[in-house]
């Protein structure tokens, strides 16, 4: 066997225990539950986190000030990704085909804000299609937007959202999903959000340890 064929093996052999324990499980610290039939997914060096909220939610938009301390805690080690459901009626669904339609157009943030605001401060009706058209020409959406929401552009994907919080028997906003798996939700921390803004921080820093 030549030279060259042995320092490819030896590296092959070196390389294959980080592999296997960037995907391992850690011992993990803090209040979650497991979710059945999903897996831990953790590339060692990026965890996912999958909120799932509601912006008729009046504890989402609480934990709205909490999101930027978590981000903060771990700088570039985060990708969070928001799945907007609801409760109720088919019209519930239009708050969030609004906000992916603004994602769509690289304005998801503005769009959540706004979408919050609106319901929670100003108490206006989000399901309403000329309210979200109000709030798209403030975050700087125009007739594209006007054309996809009133077709339902979003609606599936806003269903594939609903399936999917139904496969995790998620019953509660915000949830959050980290690294695949781990479940957690303020009911874990008896509601308190700094207890549970705590409680996630605790979280991710065991899966990046």
């Amino acid at each position: 066997m030549s030279l060259k064929k042995i320092s490819v093996m030896l590296l092959t052999l070196l390389l294959l225990p980080l592999s296997a324990e960037a995907g391992k499980k850690p011992s993990l610290e803090g209040a979650y539950t497991t979710l059945p039939g999903a897996e831990f997914k953790f590339d060692g060096k990026t965890v996912e986190v999958v909120e799932f909220l509601s912006f008729s939610c009046g504890t989402c938009y609480a934990f709205e000030r909490s999101v930027p301390i978590i981000k903060g805690n771990f700088p570039k080690k985060i990708k969070w990704t928001i799945v907007p459901i609801y409760w109720g009626g088919k019209k519930g669904s239009l708050p969030a085909e609004a906000y992916l339609l603004a994602v769509e157009a690289g304005k998801g943030e503005k769009m959540k804000k706004a979408l919050f605001q609106a319901s929670m401060v100003d108490k206006l009706n989000i399901t309403d299609v000329n309210v979200l058209e109000r709030i798209a020409g403030r975050v700087g959406l125009g007739f594209d937007f006007s054309r996809k929401i009133r077709t339902g552009a979003k609606a599936g994907e806003v269903q594939k959202g609903l399936d999917l919080a139904k496969t995790y028997s998620i019953n509660e906003t915000p949830t959050l999903v980290i690294a695949g798996n781990v479940a957690t939700n303020p009911h874990t921390a008896h509601h308190d959000l700094d207890q549970f803004r705590m409680n996630v921080i605790t979280i991710i820093k065991s899966i990046l340890k």
